[in-house]
């Protein structure tokens, strides 16, 4: 039985049933496990942790049967030892059978998660603290009742979410969104019953982080006209603060109407990140 770690979320034990690229940079990994049954999520952002193997060995080291106490003695273990943390994006569940999806960025120089992901193979067993109820804190995108145009900036790292989001927008529903890649052949085509127009902005130096092209792109666009806009941006903290800033402050959509949420920040591992508090 697994132990669950700060309700609504829990420990999944899962394995990996297959992969597939999606693009230069992206690769999609499916998981399974019994355990999915209890895993629920409503939201098109919903943030998961996922603990992949230390280099060399083949199984996470997470030690859930401690409870609540599982994270500072998940911290208190070797480094060799302790099982890498990461946070991503739930892509899509399903049901009969159980899977999920999580979409890999695909780095260089290759982190441990990038390295890990470009080589999973059927039977890789992962760890994954994630949801055990569908309406849940790591849910971010909310539009109001009253919104009647859905403004969307991601980055890489923000693909598989916008891409959720997007292909989940009802009929009637008017969006605009704005997605940055690293390579041309990282677009992908979205299915929506929504009025939606995206555009790709494809990096001029691929593997070159923090492109100001964003803001550029989104400071020469015409948004359609609306009384009641939603503004959702997800990427790195940098960019995501100076598109916040030019929503707010040039365009002057009630902040209240703009959900920001930094995935990375630029120079900073994810553990420095957690070290900081941030």
């Amino acid at each position: 039985m697994t132990t669950a770690v700060a309700s609504p979320f829990r420990f999944f034990s899962l394995h990996v049933v297959r992969t597939r690229r999606l693009g230069p940079s992206l690769v999609r990994v499916t998981f399974a496990g019994d355990e999915l049954r209890d895993f629920h999520s409503d939201g098109c952002d919903q943030s998961l942790s996922l603990f992949i193997p230390a280099e060399g060995r083949t199984e996470p080291r997470v030690p859930v049967e401690l409870g609540d106490g599982w994270w500072q003695a998940w911290r208190e273990q070797p480094d060799d030892v302790r099982a890498v943390m990461r946070s991503y994006s739930l892509r899509s569940l399903r049901r009969n059978p159980d899977e999920i999806d999580i979409d890999f960025v695909l780095h260089e120089p290759a982190g441990p998660a990038s390295r890990w992901a470009a080589r999973a193979a059927a039977g890789d067993k992962v760890q994954l603290l994630g949801p055990a109820i569908a309406d849940n804190r790591a849910i971010r995108f909310r539009p109001p009742a009253d919104t009647d145009l859905v403004v969307i900036w991601g980055d890489e790292t923000a693909v598989p979410a916008v891409s959720a989001i997007v292909e989940s927008l009802p009929a009637g529903t008017r969006a605009r969104v704005w997605l940055e890649v690293h390579h041309a052949g990282d677009i992908q085509d979205l299915a929506t019953e929504a009025d939606v127009e995206i555009d790709w902005l494809v990096a001029e130096k691929p593997g070159v982080e923090g492109s100001p092209m964003a803001l550029d792109a989104l400071r020469e666009a015409r948004l359609p006209p609306a009384e009641h806009p939603y503004v959702w941006i997800a990427g790195e903290s940098g960019c995501v603060k100076q598109l916040r800033r030019h929503f707010v402050g040039e365009r002057g959509i009630d902040r209240r109407r703009v959900t920001f949420v930094g995935y990375w920040r630029q120079g900073l591992s994810e553990e420095q990140l957690r070290e900081r508090g941030e």
